[in-house]
């Protein structure tokens, strides 16, 4: 073995084996570092990633419960009290009357909704008039300030060929606040 390891030693590159093993050593030195020190900094990384993500989504929720508290506060803004639905029934039968439209027998009620402090009313009933007439009311009501929607509108007869007055059945809705100091969810964080 001693004459062999002499034989290695006396060969050309005999002089480049210390290079070589501290090129070998370094390699190993490398490779333990990466496998140990840059293993456990990638899961940190991970880890960071991660936690980035679920901050960055809990941030867009909260802006997105801002923006739809912010909506829901303009949109019960707007919403009529539950005493002036009768005042409302009463302007819309005062703009019936100014458009030409006849409305008889209006009848207004109002219903119960599964959103908290609010409630349905209902008019409808049915509105007899002139095809231009009855078009410009329900344009007006349509664009009026309330929030009134046309649920249902349905043509129950029209007149005679020589009398040109249509009579619908009409069935307008909009939405009441029950308690005008408590919107729906009043204890979301600005």
């Amino acid at each position: 073995m001693k004459e062999r390891l002499i034989v290695v030693l006396r060969h050309p590159f005999a002089p480049l084996l210390p290079w070589m093993s501290v090129v070998v050593s370094l390699l190993v030195i490398v490779f333990v570092v990466r496998d140990v020190g840059l293993a456990g900094l990638l899961s940190i990384r991970d880890r960071l990633e991660k936690d980035w993500i679920a901050t960055r989504q809990s941030l867009l929720q909260h802006r997105e419960a801002r923006k739809a508290h912010k909506d829901l506060t303009e949109v019960w803004a707007l919403l009529p009290d539950e005493r002036d639905f009768a005042p409302l029934a009463l302007g819309i039968s005062e703009e019936a009357k100014r458009d030409r439209v006849t409305m008889p027998a209006l009848s207004y009620r109002t219903e119960p909704t599964f959103v908290a402090n609010t409630s349905k009313g209902l008019l409808q009933g049915p509105i007899s008039g002139r095809y231009e007439d009855l078009r410009r009311f329900i344009h007006t009501l349509e664009t009026a300030d309330e929030l009134l929607f046309i649920e249902d509108l349905e043509l129950s007869r029209s007149g005679s060929a020589q009398n040109d007055i249509l009579t619908f059945n009409v069935k307008i809705a909009t939405y009441l606040r029950t308690d005008p100091e408590r919107p729906i969810l009043s204890d979301v964080r600005q």
